[in-house]
């Protein structure tokens, strides 16, 4: 359970600004694979204390600690609050609000979400939330096991060197923005798509644009380009008409072409695999399993 104090006095004194957090080189980072909307860093801060002071953020921020409970003061109201920070809490500070924190103690492992403005306000449009009203609130040491379980997919993308594809974490960005809306925002409205459907025609526009470009990185805004429409409505109306999201589809239809290839051809797994649009032949091999419960040489 989550402890938290309110302490008195003036800000602590024993940290130099040379200690500051935004110096810290991230243990790994999406800065190079090309997210859209989205940055995730991991941290491992190994010294005794850290300090993080800024004055206001450019994109809302979510810190997620993933180590050892550690006691973290932050400044609020211009008062100081103590809190005992651990593994599942969720730190959220909205775009644009000035915050201190302080830890003084213990190794401190944390991953860090980035999250453009403009994925909250596409997916408010989709929800026909009036952009203008609606804003984060910020949180410190919440219990959110949905975001927990969402950073921990976006972390293994991560560590996987992006081995899902742009059109997987673009899902997961849609997911994770629908659930701030939902339960970090100042407007209590229900979060739903609007009240339409895909077109049979724009429908197989999409499911024909997918099947003849299988091999690239395929993403939501691409995809949604096709037909016209913004990627939040697509995302929705596409699992809405195939009962899928668009990246699972995807992922169906490269094994299904994978399995194909398998019979008819003499190409090397790896060729295959490559030609289908996975990042390689462990991916595939992977995939494969899942959703055949075979291997690709158990096919062939």
């Amino acid at each position: 359970m989550l402890k938290t104090k309110t302490v008195t006095g003036n800000l602590p004194k024993a940290i130099a600004p040379r200690q500051r957090f935004d110096n810290t080189t991230p243990v790994l980072s999406s800065r190079q694979m090309g997210w859209n909307g989205i940055l995730v860093e991991q941290y491992q801060h190994l010294s005794d204390s850290f300090e993080v002071e800024f004055p206001a953020p450019s994109d809302h921020w979510l810190v997620l600690p993933l180590g050892q409970p550690v006691l973290v003061t932050q400044k609020s109201d211009d008062r100081l609050h103590e809190s005992i920070i651990q593994r599942g809490d969720s730190i959220l500070v909205p775009a644009g609000q000035p915050k201190y924190w302080c830890r003084r103690e213990g190794i401190c492992c944390s991953l860090h979400i980035h999250l453009k403005p403009e994925m909250i306000r596409q997916t408010a449009e989709a929800s026909e939330i009036d952009t203008k009203r609606i804003g984060l609130v910020d949180c410190f040491g919440k219990q959110d096991p949905q975001i927990h379980q969402i950073a921990m997919l976006l972390l293994a993308e991560l560590e996987s060197g992006g081995m899902m594809g742009q059109l997987y974490v673009e899902s997961l960005i849609q997911v994770l923005a629908i659930h701030l809306l939902r339960h970090y925002s100042s407007v209590t409205q229900t979060i739903t798509p609007e009240n339409r459907s895909l077109t049979h025609t724009q429908l197989q526009q999409a499911i024909d644009y997918i099947h003849a470009h299988l091999d690239r990185d395929l993403s939501l805004a691409k995809l949604a380009s096709i037909i016209n429409i913004s990627p939040t409505y697509f995302a929705s109306l596409f699992k809405q008409s195939m009962g899928v999201a668009p990246h699972q589809y995807v992922i169906q239809q490269r094994v299904e072409q994978a399995k194909f290839m398998l019979s008819k051809t003499d190409l090397a797994i790896a060729d295959i695999a490559s030609k289908v649009g996975f990042s390689s032949q462990s991916h595939l091999t992977q995939q494969f399993k899942r959703l055949t419960g075979m291997t690709p040489k158990q096919v062939r």
